[in-house]
Formats: C-alpha cells, sequence, structure tokens
C-alpha cells in the first residue's frame, strides 16, 4: 500500500514540475516576437509567442491611394500570417517539453 502511495507521490511531483515548465515556456513566449507583412512591406504585424498583437504599421504610401479595402485586407493578411507564425511558434516550443504530443490547452 504505501508503494502506492510513493508512485502517486512521485506522479504528483513529476506534473508539478511539467506544469512549472509549461508555465516558463508561455512567460518566455511573451518576450518572443514575431512580424509579418503584406503587399510587399506595406503593412507590418508584429506579434508575441502568445498570439498577442504588439503593433500594426502601414506605410502612408498605401493610405496616399484611398483603396480602404485593399488596406483592410492587407492588415488582415499580415495578422493572419503574423498569428500563423507565433502559433507555430508556441507549438514548437511546447512540443520540446511534451515530445511532440498535441496536449490541447497548454497555451
Amino acid at each position: 500500500m504505501s508503494k502506492l502511495f510513493g508512485n502517486m507521490g512521485n506522479m504528483l511531483k513529476q506534473a508539478q514540475q511539467f506544469q512549472s515548465q509549461i508555465k516558463k515556456i508561455q512567460e518566455e513566449l511573451e518576450h518572443k516576437t514575431i512580424e509579418a507583412s503584406s503587399g510587399g512591406g506595406m503593412v507590418t504585424v508584429k506579434v508575441n509567442g502568445r498570439q498577442e498583437i504588439l503593433s500594426v504599421t502601414i506605410d502612408p504610401e498605401i493610405i496616399k491611394q484611398n483603396d480602404i479595402e485593399m488596406l483592410q485586407s492587407l492588415v488582415v493578411a499580415a495578422t493572419n500570417e503574423a498569428l500563423k507564425q507565433s502559433q507555430t511558434l508556441a507549438q514548437n516550443e511546447i512540443g520540446k517539453l511534451t515530445g511532440g504530443l498535441n496536449l490541447p490547452g497548454l497555451l
């Protein structure tokens, strides 16, 4: 019976270590940045590894064209690409810890 409790204690300790490592990765991801652009650099979006948008930069030349629909499309495209790259970064970082297992809810 005490062997069973010993194994449970080890499992609990490993789970706590795993949780601590996940938290550390999440904190590190907050400080990693990814930039993506569209329209040949007319719109650039910067995000962090936690999929938070940090900035959007728009070249003033595109505003002179007075094409709001194109500007909106470029913002959406750059944002989607930046978020996609950020998600890939996060998955790769978590994958190092989980050995490639996809564990939902870690980020």
